[in-house]
């Protein structure tokens, strides 16, 4: 008898979320895994660490930089945290305005992991069309930030300010001539709120061409459908949250079982699937792409015939205006103080967490009364998931491994935070 024995093997990077920093062990029999030991922190951060010697404004753009496919997501738990340890109210526009840009983070994401998984198992036109709508959704991010991913734009209180009455054009150049410009420009005529509305009119028959090119394709069936499939049991147990713990038929949905801001006021559905394979996971996540649009436009329809503040007038918090700190000497000395000292956050300890698009999003936080916090620690979603990847591929074949990636949606700048 030949002397038969497993091989280990190094794995990927495939995935354009691990682009060099998932090291992925193999343990093969033939091309059957046996196991798989993902391995983590050669994108080290050290977030936390930083968090206790930055004060708590300064700190707010690492936040982007944790997941950096769904930044404002992060920043929303980081500022709710703060918010709690302080008693801040913030005005009911800017909570609009989060909910509003929460739900276009989630299409962001939702886009790059639809073209990403896609185009690991093998489809390349689905990652063109989801980065052209992905294109619009970023200029949103510009116009309001002017940053088209690190926006830093929520705020301890609010945002950062207000919706622009204006869209940034296209100009005329030697590949587009006058012409075509004034079509490109065609949308972008009114405001962001403008702007958006006439791409939430858009966005399903988009969705509607995504799942005309997969959700039949007899290739994408035979690479996802009984590939790492989890039980509603185990996807507890492993502590899955988000599209992963309802790709498995469980119905857990922060904004609707613990809602903040004004979730409870909008109305959307909580999709769930059936068998919790990798093709349950990704209809869950093509159908809250849909009931995003749907919160989208609820948001939009308020925002549009109801103005008002966007920020708390709370100086010791928030920073006064910019003409105010021209011309008022209090409002100079509050400007000064707030961006060279900080702010002062209570004594005590608070958690803080949203749906963000890959599940719960948590940071906790403890203060010791001073101007930054005594320890910060980040709940990333995408951390079980990863360690459940030896669990998920254990009997498939190394083809699946790749499936199986894509269908966690990991993006390593939580992970290894």
């Amino acid at each position: 008898m030949a002397d038969i024995r497993n091989y280990t093997m190094n794995f990927g990077p495939q995935h354009p979320a691990a682009h060099g920093v998932l090291r992925l062990v193999l343990e093969l029999d033939g091309e059957v895994i046996e196991r798989a030991d993902p391995h983590i922190g050669l994108l080290h951060r050290a977030t936390e660490k930083l968090a206790e010697s930055k004060t708590y404004m300064q700190s707010l753009p690492y936040m982007d930089r944790l997941d950096y496919v769904s930044m404002m997501s992060n920043e929303h738990a980081y500022v709710m945290a703060i918010e709690k340890l302080m008693g801040i109210a913030v005005p009911e526009r800017a909570q609009y305005i989060r909910v509003m840009f929460d739900e276009i983070t989630r299409v962001l994401n939702h886009l790059l992991w639809l073209g990403a998984h896609a185009i690991d198992i093998g489809a390349m036109t689905v990652f063109l069309y989801a980065f052209r709508e992905r294109e619009d959704l970023m200029d949103c991010y510009e116009a309001v930030s002017g940053a088209r991913m690190h926006a830093a734009y929520y705020r301890p209180g609010g945002v950062y300010r207000d919706l622009p009455d204006t869209m940034p054009q296209y100009q005329a150049s030697k590949i587009h001539n006058a012409a075509a410009i004034k079509g490109m420009n065609a949308n972008r005529q009114g405001s962001l709120l403008d702007f958006l509305d006439d791409f939430t009119q858009r966005f399903d028959g988009y969705v509607d061409e995504y799942e005309t090119l997969l959700t039949d394709n007899r290739i994408w069936k035979q690479r996802t459908v009984g590939i790492g499939v989890v039980s509603p049991e185990r996807a507890l147990a492993l502590g899955f949250t988000g599209p992963m713990l309802r790709g498995s038929g469980f119905a857990w949905d922060l904004r609707k079982k613990q809602p903040y801001e004004v979730y409870d006021r909008l109305d959307f559905d909580i999709p769930v699937g059936v068998n919790g394979d990798c093709y349950d996971r990704y209809l869950v996540r093509m159908e809250e792409m849909r009931q995003s649009n749907r919160i989208i436009k609820q948001c939009i329809a308020w925002l549009q015939v109801n103005p008002g503040a966007v920020i708390t007038d709370n100086h010791k918090v928030a920073s006064p205006s910019r003409t105010g700190m021209k011309q008022n000497m209090e409002d100079m000395i509050h400007h000064f103080k707030l961006f060279t000292e900080g702010m002062h956050v209570p004594e005590g300890e608070a958690y803080a967490a949203v749906e963000h698009p890959k599940g719960e999003f948590g940071i906790y936080m403890v203060s010791d009364g001073a101007n930054k916090p005594y320890r910060l620690k980040i709940r990333a979603p995408g951390y079980p998931h990863l360690a459940a990847l030896d669990e998920m591929v254990r009997g498939h074949m190394i083809a699946d491994v790749v499936a199986i990636i894509g269908t966690q949606d990991i993006v390593f700048g939580e992970i290894d935070r």
